[in-house]
This record gives structure tokens, sequence and C-alpha cells, in this order.
């Protein structure tokens, strides 16, 4: 698994294999958040994909001190976050440790940090949205490569 995006661990060779630590339970799983490979979606920011349930996307978000995401960031079918370490701004309210944050479906929104900021973000795919009474004419296919 290429690694060379992983900058929060720079002393890991890039070809190091991610492994999981094996489950307590059969049905559960864990991983070391810093042991999953990060993704560079722009300058001082980093994105860490998590398996969820069907129809979830959960991730971790780490921006360096004075970073910006580098694009309007839209969730067609909504968004929440948790602010885990730093300080995260959103047009003029400042949100830190322990806040929760909720976007509604077709939010559009671009976090920037002073502090640095680390975040585990979900929301719903389009056939769990679906599911839980969203609307589809809400879901107009806007997609930009932070995204995945």
């Amino acid at each position: 698994m290429d690694r060379s995006n992983d900058t929060a661990h720079p002393d890991v060779p890039n070809d190091a294999p991610f492994e999981a630590p094996a489950p307590a339970h059969p049905a559960m799983q864990a991983w070391a958040i810093d042991a999953v490979p990060a993704l560079q979606v722009g300058e001082g920011c980093t994105r860490r994909d998590l398996p969820a349930g069907p129809g979830v996307r959960v991730w971790v978000v780490d921006m360096a001190p004075g970073a910006q995401w580098p694009v309007l960031d839209h969730h067609e079918t909504g968004e929440s976050y948790y602010v885990i370490a730093g300080e995260v701004i959103e047009g003029q309210a400042r949100f830190g440790p322990g806040t929760y944050v909720y976007f509604a479906p077709d939010t559009r929104h671009r976090p920037h940090t002073e502090t640095g900021v680390r975040l585990i973000g979900m929301n719903l795919g389009y056939s769990a949205f679906l599911a839980a009474g969203g609307s589809p004419e809400s879901i107009t296919h806007c997609y930009h490569p932070t995204q995945g």
C-alpha cells in the first residue's frame, strides 16, 4: 500500500504494510487512526478514510495550523463532524475539542484553522440517505476530488 502521502509518520517506510489489530469480537474491527494511510487533499490537509457500515462514510481530517480546506465542501446528503483536537473555523464560528457540528443536506462550507485541527467526520451515502427519507431531488451529483 502506498504511504507516500502519510505525513504523520515520516519514519515509517512508504512500503510498510498497513495491518489492523486483531479484533476483540468477530463482528468488531479496530484501527489505530494514525496507522491508516493519509490522503493529501490540499496543502496542510489530509483525510484518512475509515471503514463503516453500508451506506455510511467516515473519515478523519487533519489540518495543519493556518490550513484551509482546498475547495468549497459540498455533501448532498449532509455531513457531521466531531472536533477531537485543535480548533476549526466555519465562517465566523470557532469550534474546539468536544464540539459536534452538523450540516444539513446540500450545505456548502470551507473550513479552515489557525491552530491546526483533527476531526472525525461522517455522512450517509446516497442509498442510505434515500432510505432515511432524503429527497432524490436534492442529489445533484456534485463531486470534487477530496470527497473520495
